[in-house]
């Protein structure tokens, strides 16, 4: 059972889809769309245009992202990372972290909360 927060999207549930016909881009814009979400963790795939970020800070919990499109630039702790579609890495707990969109690209972020 879980809480009254949690929900999936039942129009995704037993069927195969291209991950990234998911989310559009937006001129000028990051947009997320939150695809499953549970006590235990949340998956959100997320759009940014060129040159869009999210500045600098820090999450409580573990967090994986996967690129699926385009090319990011990912800070951890200071250090810049450049990944392109296929690439992934995990931006640890408590460690400042920053997004910024090299090309626009797309990406899953896997939160889990335990």
């Amino acid at each position: 059972m879980g809480n009254k927060g949690d929900f999936m999207k039942e129009e995704l549930l037993s069927k195969v889809i291209k991950i990234t016909d998911l989310i559009d881009y937006q001129d000028g814009a990051v947009v997320s769309n939150e695809i499953i979400r549970k006590e235990t963790g949340t998956v959100t795939i997320f759009a940014f245009d060129q040159g869009e970020g999210l500045s600098e800070h820090t999450a409580p919990f573990d967090a994986m992202v996967q690129i699926i499109d385009g090319e990011a630039e990912i800070t951890i702790g200071g250090e810049k990372n450049h990944l392109k579609a296929g690439d992934m890495i995990i931006m640890p707990a408590n460690i400042p972290h920053a997004l910024h969109a090299v090309k626009k690209y797309k990406m899953i972020l896997t939160m889990i909360r335990s």
